[in-house]
Formats: structure tokens, sequence, C-alpha cells
């Protein structure tokens, strides 16, 4: 949410600094993300100023030029040479120093440099209104008429002012504080200062009803409150420059001076108000009414929609939706250029209604964010009066009917019993009743009783206003005065202590955590963190519930559902988005949780780390050529998380991977802890990622509780090590990791290490025959191995190859 400095002090007057204003803001729970300066025109005008022509000659060497000397009130008249024809001495003038960056109306931003033009140097520069961002006129300088002594800033006589545009992440509950007034409100309290509403005491509306709009409202749970206006002689065209100027600040733009004024209420009260063409409403009657289930209603931007029964519509007497109400107006009843007659909306919709249309309709607006999580119903009337004054203003309008304010239940304010102890208990400090009580009066928030029990001792009774809708309950009356009186107020004991240490765990998750992060940092990976929140449509065939999800109730998007069941769709949608901007060379990381359920509907959550691998394995060179990434990098990146965990040599085994066309499982202690292989191309297709992606998912809670720190430290052999090679023809089924075991089995002392450096198939193997060439590495840590030892080493691996595997020695 954005808030004007400019804006905000035209409700609460205040001469704080803008850093000071926004330290105090986020102090009291609306915390300010960023301060952002912005200036009426581009450079502020910084570097120009008032001056006066002393002398102006004819240039010697240009007909079209002249000399001039120019005095910029520091004692230094400056010789500057000037293209315009209308220049001449005693004129008042706008002079461009030495150094200025000039932002003209047409073309590139430009800085003023010390020169020679025509051979005659040149101190500066007289401005015309184009050359400076004021006007598009080049006619000739701009000549002034005032008083003002020389050397006085431009931005001075000009009237421009900058202004701070705070934005601020406003959390869901702080709806009372989503507006330029709400956040005026909170000031009050933290400066002890008044604020006030805009003056609407000039608003007057004719006696008689005339031909008004009628409303009736048909369901009053989802709409408690509707009030409307009707306008007649409104001249549809552009806002003044102030008020685009106001919405430009916030980051909105301006369409027409009617939709501009709504916005700019909206903004400024925190009430959404809708503008319908009067001549549109059929049988001028409104009807506030549920839709009828598979209607159409197309809306402004052109849509059609399919209506549910549940939605909540604004209609004409027949019936026929022109808006869902408090989410988006209809195309055929919007405001045009050709409109004379406004009917102004300004209405309370409970948050519930409101949320559930905005939700099935995918409509997220400035009017259904505020009504989801709850306006004043107190703020109606007033909104309505400000914007038909603003309208009279802009656009000519004049009021043609008393208001219409349909309320027959009004919300009724919420009653909370506030122990004053319990602040003391809460908060961890006492707070002296004379500082809550004013903290309370500066919130809005009424005492109406006190000590109401001979028995209930430093008891209040209090009246919480409707706009304060997080408010119901004695804990948050406590986080209020909290959040007002300070909590860096709050002060900490001397000797904080416990009755007993907690016992750190061995080893430490955030150390073993950090030390693989760093691993795979070091070998070029990029760690990411996403979204625990999914599409449940991932995980499910068509007309097919999948019952293991996670699901979201109370979902504010359809995109984001369910709780993930796994991060490779999460991680896709990232690789997804870097490759669509042309970054297709991706080595990514993630630790993270997933999410299920099981058949007796009980919640699990499981920690993994997935790794995933995609375009080239690195990039090219002069010296290398690119390669695509392949299983064995991914392995390879695999095998050193293990490694490093002290799980060296994991075995390996096939795996039907629900997500994965084919790949290895590899297993720890004969249990599997880690999933591997080539992501499958439906999975791809789904997620519209466009090449092939290598991905891994490892147990990170079985690998954490398996791993043990203990280093195990040797000395450096004294003997060497010695290799010898064996090619070994086995059938296809065959895979190396089979040898390997056999080989591990067979002979467990002096074999240190196998590797496979070739694999060949051809006709001179035989059908359904392959060959690897593996090399195998022998070291005995006492003594140097004889020719012997080696032979017999070899021998029995021969054998057992032969046994085992079926497998003939190439020699």
């Amino acid at each position: 949410m954005r808030i004007s400095l400019d804006w905000l002090k035209t409700l609460i007057p205040t001469d704080k600094p803008a850093a000071e204003i926004g330290a105090l803001l986020t102090g009291s729970g609306l915390e300010v993300e960023s301060l952002e300066e912005l200036e009426s025109i581009p450079g502020g005008l910084r570097g120009l100023v008032l001056g006066t022509v002393l002398t102006r000659e004819a240039h010697p060497d240009a007909d079209k030029l002249s000399l001039t000397t120019v005095d910029v009130g520091d004692g230094t008249p400056r010789q500057i040479v000037c293209g315009a024809s209308n220049v001449a001495a005693g004129q008042r003038v706008v002079v461009a120093l030495e150094g200025a960056m000039l932002y003209p109306t047409q073309g590139e931003p430009f800085k003023i440099k010390k020169s020679k033009i025509r051979g005659a140097a040149s101190e500066g520069m007289i401005c015309a209104e184009d050359e400076i961002g004021l006007g598009t006129s080049h006619d000739g300088i701009m000549v002034l008429d005032t008083e003002l002594p020389n050397g006085t800033p431009a931005a001075d006589y000009f009237g421009l002012g900058s202004d701070t545009v705070y934005e601020i992440g406003l959390t869901p509950n702080r709806a009372d504080a989503a507006s330029h007034y709400g956040v005026a409100r909170e000031l009050r309290a933290l400066l002890r200062q008044p604020c006030h509403l805009p003056d609407t005491s000039a608003f007057a509306a004719p006696a008689s009803a005339g031909s008004n709009i009628g409303v009736t409202i048909e369901d009053t749970a989802a709409c408690p409150r509707y009030a409307g206006l009707l306008l007649d002689n409104v001249q549809v065209g552009p806002s003044p420059e102030w008020l685009q100027r106001r919405l430009r600040s916030i980051g909105l733009s301006p369409i027409n001076n009617v939709v501009d004024v709504t916005n700019f209420v909206l903004h400024e009260l925190g009430q959404p108000l809708h503008a319908f063409d009067a001549d549109q409403i059929t049988g001028g009657q409104i009807r506030v009414k549920r839709a009828e289930a598979g209607e159409k209603f197309v809306t402004l931007d052109g849509t059609e929609r399919t209506l549910k029964a549940e939605d909540l519509v604004i209609a004409d007497a027949h019936g026929v939706p022109m808006a869902l109400a408090g989410v988006f107006g209809g195309k055929t009843s919007g405001v045009s250029e050709a409109t004379t007659r406004v009917f102004l909306e300004s209405a309370y919709f409970g948050p519930a209604a409101v949320r559930r249309t905005s939700q099935v309709h995918q409509l997220k607006t400035d009017a259904s964010f505020r009504f989801e999580r709850g306006t004043d119903p107190n703020m109606v009337l007033v909104a309505l009066q400000r914007a038909a004054l603003l309208l009279q203003e802009v656009a000519g309008a004049t009021v043609a009917a008393p208001i219409v304010d349909e309320y027959p239940a009004p919300v009724q304010p919420a009653t909370v019993r506030l122990r004053l102890p319990r602040v003391e208990r809460l908060v961890g400090q006492y707070i002296a009743p004379e500082r809550i009580r004013q903290i309370l009066t500066d919130l809005d928030i009424e005492i109406t009783e006190e000590n109401p029990d001979l028995g209930d001792q430093d008891t209040w009774v209090l009246t919480v206003p409707p706009h304060k809708v997080d408010v119901t309950r004695e804990a948050d009356v406590i986080e209020e005065i909290l959040r007002i009186y300070g909590y860096n107020n709050v002060e900490l004991r001397p000797n904080n202590s416990a009755s007993f240490l907690a016992r750190f765990p061995n080893p430490d998750p955030e150390v073993t955590r950090l030390k693989i992060a760093s691993l795979l940092s070091g070998q070029g990976f990029s760690e990411i963190l996403t979204n625990s929140l999914t599409n449940s449509l991932y995980f499910e065939k068509e007309g097919e519930a999948n019952n293991s999800l996670v699901r979201i109730l109370n979902y504010n998007s359809v995109d984001l559902n369910a709780m993930r069941p796994t991060l490779l769709h999460s991680g896709l949608e990232i690789i997804r988005h870097n490759i669509n901007r042309r970054q297709r060379d991706l080595k990514l990381y993630e630790f993270g949780k997933t999410y299920s359920q099981n058949e007796n509907g009980k919640y699990q959550e499981k920690n993994k780390l997935v790794i995933y691998l995609t375009g080239n394995a690195a990039g090219e060179t002069w010296q290398h050529k690119s390669e695509k990434a392949a299983f064995q990098d991914l392995a390879g990146a695999v095998q050193q998380v293990l490694a490093a965990l002290g799980f060296g040599g994991a075995a390996s085994q096939p795996v039907q991977h629900e997500y994965l066309a084919g790949g290895l499982a590899l297993l720890v202690h004969n249990q599997p802890v880690a999933q591997l292989g080539a992501v499958a191309a439906s999975v791809l297709k789904r997620l519209d990622v466009t090449q092939p992606v290598w991905y891994a998912e490892l147990d990170w809670d079985a690998l954490s509780k398996k791993y043990k720190p203990t280093l195990v430290a040797r000395e450096l052999s004294k003997f060497p090590e010695v290799r010898r090679d064996l090619s070994i023809v086995v059938d296809s089924s065959v895979t190396f990791d089979q040898l390997q075991q056999i080989a591990r089995r067979t002979e467990k002392k002096l074999l240190q290490s196998i590797n496979v450096f070739d694999v060949y198939a051809g006709e001179n193997l035989g059908a359904g025959k392959k060959s690897y060439s593996v090399s195998f590495t022998l070291q005995d840590f006492t003594q140097t191995l004889s020719e012997q030892a080696i032979d017999q080493v070899m021998q029995k691996l021969i054998a057992q190859f032969e046994k085992q595997a079926g497998a003939l020695i190439r020699k």
C-alpha cells in the first residue's frame, strides 16, 4: 500500500521528517518497506535560479545569437550566449547554472557545462519553459514578473514541491489503516496530535426526492448498508492536475474525472465507491441480490463471466446484474464520455460475500481488497458526501436528489472488558492507567464503564469502533495499547534467566544444512526458496480427487490452494521463469518441507533437499565446448552431498517415480534416501518447461538422523597404490552398480576404489551384451603390494564376476 506524505499532511498537519514518521509507523506495526522521493517535474529544477539580464549585445560571429550578462545573485555576473529572439536587458529570467541537469519536455536530459559557442564563452543557459519541463512552448525564453531577489531557486518561484511516498506492508488484520485517513488516525495516537476528516459541511441535497433511484437490499447479511446519491449535469473529462498528481503519487493512472474521484476517495478514506451511469439503471431501481446461477455478465474489462448463485450483485429493477458487489463494475452500466447523470454507490458489504466472489472470478481490486478485510460502516455517508463535493468541483455536477441510505440493522460496536492487571502481565511492564486511558482515547476506543462490579476491581468496559475489525478480545485491546506505547519502550530485566538450560542437538541441524548448502554453492549451484503453497491441479487427474493433498480451506488464489506434496513443481516454476528470460543454464537447490495426509487424515510434514540441473553443465570457453547437463552431473552432485554427510559408496537400485522418466534410488543402510532422474515429459509440458530437467530429491530427515559428525582422520599411507584395469563383458541388464557391489564384497581390505571409464556395446560383442572398462585401485597401508598379492586379488575378482554376473573377461 502506497501512502503520500503530502496527502497525509492534509489530514494531520505535521512538520516531522519523513524518515521519523516512517520509523513511528513501523514501530506501531505498519511496516514501512521503502520511502520514495517524488518530484512534480523531473529534476525538481535543481541548479536553476532567478536572474536579471544586465546587458544584451549581438554575437559578433552569429546573426541569431546574443551575448548577454546575467546577475544570478552571487555578485559575479555570468556571460551567457542566448539564441532566443526575445531576450533583452532588464528582464527577469530563469538561469540554469553550470552543473545543472535539465529535463526538457521533449528529448533526452542534458547537463549544463561551461562552453564556447561560436568563439564566445557561455557560463550557463537562459531557459525557455520546454527546456526545463514546465511546458511545451519554445517561442522564447521565459520572462518573469517577480520581485524575488536574484539567486532565488526557481523551484521556490514556481511553487514546486517534492513528496515522499511510503510503501507500507499492510498485514491482513490492519484494514483500519488501508487509507490515508487510517494512517492519519495511527499518527494521531503516536504523535498525540489531532487529525481531521475532509470538510463536508458544504454538502447540500434537495429536500424533494424527485426522480431518485430507489434501493432494495434483498440480502441484508451480505450487504448490511447501501447508500447512493444521484448527480446531474456531470461533464465527464480529464481530471485537474492536482487530482491526477495525487493518484500518480500512489501508482494509479488517471482515467477520467468521475472515476478518478472515486479512486481518490477510496485511498483517502478507505471507503470504496462505484459510479453508475444513471441512465443505464433500468426501471430507476437498484436491487442488491444474489445472482442467478449460470447467468452471464460482462465486466468492465470486457470479459464475460458465468455467475454463481453465491455471487452478490448490484442489479437493476429487472434483476439484470450491473456490478459484482464490492468487486468489479459492469461494462454496460459504467461511466462513459456520454454520461451526464451519475448514481454514486457507497456501501458496506460483508467480507465473506466479497471474498468468495473475488476468489471464484479471480478478480482482485482495490475495492475488494478493503471489503474482504472489513471496512467502516460509519464512513459510508462521509465518503459519499466527499465524492459529491469533489465532483461538483471537477465535473460541474449538481446533486439531483437526497441521499438514499438503506441501513436496516446498524452494525454495533464491539464491547470488551479490559482488566488493567492483565495489561501488565501480557506486556511485561507496568503502564500507568492514565497512559492507557490516553492511548485508548486516541484510538477512538471509548471507556464506557469503570469497575462495573464490586468484586471486579481495576476493570474497564470498552466500546470498540467498527473500523477496528480485528479488535474483539481483551488480548487485542492490549496489543493496541502496546503498539502505541511502543515495543521498544518495554524494558528487559537486567538479569534474564531460565530455570533450566536446554540441551543443544548434536549435530545441530542448522550447521549441517549450512555445510551442505556451502558445498553445493561452491559447485556453482544457486539456492532458491519457493512458496509452500501450490496448485492442486498439478497433482490431480481429471475427475479424480487426490485425498493425500493438504488443502487450504480459505485460499486467496486457486493457484495457491494446497500445501505442496513435493518441491518439484514449485522449482519447475522457477526454472520456467528463468528460461522465459533466456536464462537456460541452471543449477539450483532448495531445502524445504513437503506436506501430505494419510488415510486416517493425519498430517505429515517432511524435510527435503532437492537439486535441479538443466541446460548446459558448464559455460562454453575457448578451451572447452559447452555440453548438456547429463545424469552423471546430477548423480555426482548427489554423491558429493552423501559423502559430505559420511555416506560414501551408497548402493543404488532402479526406481519408478511418479514424476520421473526412470531413475535411481540411492540407499544408505538399506533405506532409500535419494531419488534422481530426468523429469517426465508430461510434467514438463504441464508446467510449460521447454527443455529437459534433471531432478534429485533427498530425504533430509533420514540423512540428518543418520548423520554423525564424527571426523576420522588417518595418516597418509607411506606405501604406493596400484591400478589394474579389466574389460568385463556382461548382459545388457547388468549394471555397473552390481559389479561394484560384487567387488566390494569380494575384497574388503585392499580394494580402495572402483571406476568405470568406458562402456561399449556393438555387433562385435553380440546381441544383448555390453562391455565395461573398469579400473581398480589397490593399496595396503602396512606394506608395499607385491605382484603376487595383486594377482591374487584380481583373480578373486574375476572369478566372482564370472560366477555372480556371468561375465566374460576380455583379454
